[in-house]
């Protein structure tokens, strides 16, 4: 198929294959895939609207035994990591509820210390201070039943019944089991990431997707990653959102034994575009200002992004890198407004408030 015939597929909001992916990936300008994006994003959300949530990112601890290469947040067990208090969880809650928040992002390393019901007891905790709880990645799910013997669905289930509302989509990085062989050997594998997102799924839980791109990663490895989102997307229904991010290499362990350049502006976009054109059955899809700034995530818009993401009140592990963008609620609605775009305020299923 020509180039020209992959932009009618698209065009006619016709599903395009890997190979025809591949094609624009590798042959189509930025302003091409930012047309054909927004197209697509026009086509799902006639409504201009630009939806955001008003959340915190708590990191409950950031002891970890995973020491993923790409992690500059993390501590080796016994190099002085923490675990937050119950009173320091409620003092952010607090914080978050005042600010208008309307859930908590929860997620931590894997501690090698700390007992399955530790996380149910802190989920009971949260919710006892009624807030949504947007908690727990399929790593840490992972982990939790490792460490109980118990199988990632009773993990899942147990935890619902602690509590948890839904679940982010960390911990995806590139669903490449070469990849993570490489970058996290100690994490679970793309398989098990995939698997775990769908018995939650099926357990009645919605749940996003990301993609942490800019590394070590081929072209094919990244519609790999399109492809296992899209292909649990078609069975389940489960996923709210897709978050494509570029790498933060400075200060993370990898930066140190190669050189690994920040992916640029450009490179963003097309990559946000690509995501917007081959996930058609997702619906919505999150700017990343956290890594790209307010002036790139506002041209987001434009390039398939139809949602800001979230205030992050508070953020850990990017600012480890050293980025340290930050937006507030009436910032995030004016970028939206002088992009011709209208604000609104949502919740994690994306009802707006």
């Amino acid at each position: 198929m020509t180039m020209q015939e992959i932009f009618l597929r698209i065009e006619a909001g016709k599903r395009i294959n890997g190979d025809e992916w591949l094609l624009l990936a590798k042959g189509a300008s930025l302003h091409q895939l930012g047309f054909l994006a927004h197209g697509v994003r026009q086509r799902l959300h006639p409504e201009s609207l630009v939806s955001y949530v008003i959340d915190r990112n708590i990191n409950y601890t950031d002891v970890c035994i995973s020491a993923c290469q790409f992690c500059a947040f993390f501590k080796a067990p016994g190099a002085g990591g923490q675990v937050l208090s119950k009173e320091e969880l409620a003092e952010k809650i607090a914080e978050t509820k005042a600010l208008g928040g309307t859930q908590i992002l929860l997620q931590g390393g894997l501690h090698p210390d700390l007992p399955f019901s530790f996380y149910e007891d802190m989920l009971r905790f949260m919710k006892g201070c009624n807030i949504h709880v947007h908690g727990f990645s399929p790593p840490e799910i992972h982990h939790f039943a490792q460490i109980s013997h118990l199988s990632t669905r009773e993990i899942i289930a147990r935890l619902m019944t602690a509590g948890l509302d839904s679940i982010p989509g960390g911990g995806a990085e590139i669903l490449s089991n070469r990849v993570r062989r490489e970058l996290a050997p100690n994490k679970c594998d793309a398989d098990t990431w995939i698997r775990i997102m769908q018995e939650a799924h099926e357990l009645g839980l919605r749940t996003t997707a990301t993609m942490m791109f800019g590394h070590i990663e081929s072209w094919e490895e990244r519609l790999e990653h399109l492809e296992r989102v899209r292909k649990l997307q078609d069975q389940t229904g489960g996923f709210t959102a897709f978050i494509p991010w570029p790498f933060q290499p400075d200060h993370t362990p990898i930066a140190a034994t190669r050189k690994i350049e920040k992916a640029s502006a450009v490179q963003y976009l097309r990559m946000l575009a690509l995501s917007r054109i081959f996930l058609d059955n997702v619906a919505n899809i999150q700017a990343s200002w956290v890594t790209q700034g307010p002036k790139i995530a506002q041209l987001s818009l434009f390039f398939g992004a139809n949602d800001f993401g979230s205030t992050m009140i508070e953020e850990n592990v990017v600012a480890a890198a050293g980025v340290h963008f930050r937006l507030s609620e009436e910032e995030i609605r004016r970028l939206v407004e002088d992009a011709g775009f209208t604000p609104r305020q949502r919740l994690m299923d994306y009802t707006l408030v």
